[in-house]
């Protein structure tokens, strides 16, 4: 779920035990392509069907302008609004957000993902006159899904790269799954002794037949609440209701998104979110130097889309986030119970409140978190000491360390 970033204010790093050591960083920087000239096969797959298609779009353009040609050999792939897929954009200037394409185009093409044993080509498809005509798009070494939203973020295209057999960045179909059900997550969490904000999940059919049940229940949450879709991303479809009546126009303006919504209290404090990054082995997972959210705007209710991304201007992230010691260690260790409780591999953002009284409860957890330069997952590792292309190396070696399968 994506996030950019204003301004970003320096501080002082972690101790080295909250961070990669300089040789590990090294290595990662300079190590040549296994195999000698052989380069690793990265599907860059980007666009979707779901509100944060663009942002997708420009995340690639990111990863695509990070990877070393010399390493890596690129194959684009977009899927467009309407969930064909197609070659993508191999020019990660026009992917930018404003560039000549931050939307899919379509194509003539259409790409084929053969499940099997992973060695398998990938193909583009073409309907033409002389009959269906294939052209390889050659064997492809790990994919790496820079999707946002449903149909990309939470389990489904996981799914297909384990059907495929195909290494992929990120966590698996269950934590991508559970991470992107807000209703689900917060279950996970508090199996794991993990507290949450206070909230109600409530399907459309419950929303039609119970209308007074829920009342009620949001009742005994206390206004205001925020109802916000259970599994959509960026703040889209989210609303503060101040007053009973404006609950339905909320829900309203939920159900656009998701047909299941999430109701929650408010909870006051400051937004602290930390970035997590899987382990080689058994080795356990990193956080990083947190972050905060400071939205400045007098009359901003909470972080929302039009924060996130058209008016950014009172907008800002604080990396590292002002918080002594012992806060900020607690904040790391719970990050990565967060992490370990869904089992995530890869990449994760944990978000966090951190009320007056020092309580801390965790927001969400995103499994597939904003990730151009200037968003705070990859900002938050830069602050730590991981810069932006070995981030992008070292997710894609976890990918080919990990494999697919049962694990």
């Amino acid at each position: 779920m994506e996030q950019r970033v204003k301004r970003v204010d320096d501080g002082a790093t972690l101790p080295p035990t909250h961070t990669l050591g300089g040789d590990e960083s090294a290595r990662l920087q300079s190590s040549p392509a296994p195999g000698g000239d052989e380069r690793i096969r990265v599907a860059l797959i980007y666009g979707g069907t779901s509100g944060e298609h663009s942002i997708s779009c420009a995340t690639a353009g990111a990863v695509m302008a990070a990877l070393d040609p010399k390493r890596y050999d690129v194959v684009s792939i977009g899927i467009r609004r309407d969930g064909t897929w197609v070659p993508g954009e191999s020019d990660p200037s026009k992917l930018q957000l404003g560039g000549a394409t931050t939307e899919v185009a379509d194509s003539d093409e259409r790409v084929i993902v053969p499940p099997g044993n992973g060695s398998s080509e990938w193909f583009a498809a073409c309907d033409s006159e002389q009959g269906m005509q294939l052209r390889s798009l050659g064997h492809i070494d790990v994919a790496f899904p820079l999707l946002h939203g449903p149909f990309g973020e939470d389990g489904t295209i996981q799914g297909l790269f384990e059907m495929a057999n195909i290494p992929y960045v990120g966590c698996g179909v269950f934590a991508s799954a559970a991470g992107m059900d807000k209703h689900y997550m917060k279950i996970v969490l508090h199996d794991a002794g993990i507290p949450t904000t206070p909230s109600i999940a409530v399907t459309r059919q419950r929303w039609a037949v119970d209308r007074a049940g829920v009342l009620q229940d949001v009742a005994s949450l206390g206004l205001p609440v925020y109802v916000k879709p259970a599994r959509a991303g960026s703040s889209l479809g989210i609303s503060r209701v101040d007053t009973i009546s404006q609950l339905d126009l909320a829900m309203e303006t939920a159900h656009k998104h998701d047909p299941k919504v999430l109701i929650e209290a408010e909870v006051r404090g400051r937004e602290i979110e930390c970035a997590v990054l899987g382990g080689h082995g058994v080795e356990p997972a990193r956080a990083a130097s947190p972050g905060e959210v400071v939205l400045e705007a007098r009359n901003a209710q909470f972080y929302d889309f039009e924060h996130k991304y058209v008016d950014t201007e009172e907008l800002r992230m604080q990396v590292p986030a002002h918080l002594d010691s012992e806060v900020t260690r607690r904040i790391q260790e719970m990050a990565v119970r967060a992490f370990d409780a869904f089992a995530c591999e890869g990449l994760a953002r944990v978000d966090f409140f951190l009320t007056e009284s020092g309580e801390l409860l965790v927001n969400e957890i995103n499994t597939m978190p904003g990730f151009t330069p200037f968003s705070m997952y990859p900002v938050m590792w830069e602050k730590t000491g991981l810069p932006y292309r070995s981030l992008v190396d070292e997710l894609i070696t976890l990918a080919l360390e990990r494999g697919t399968g049962l694990r």
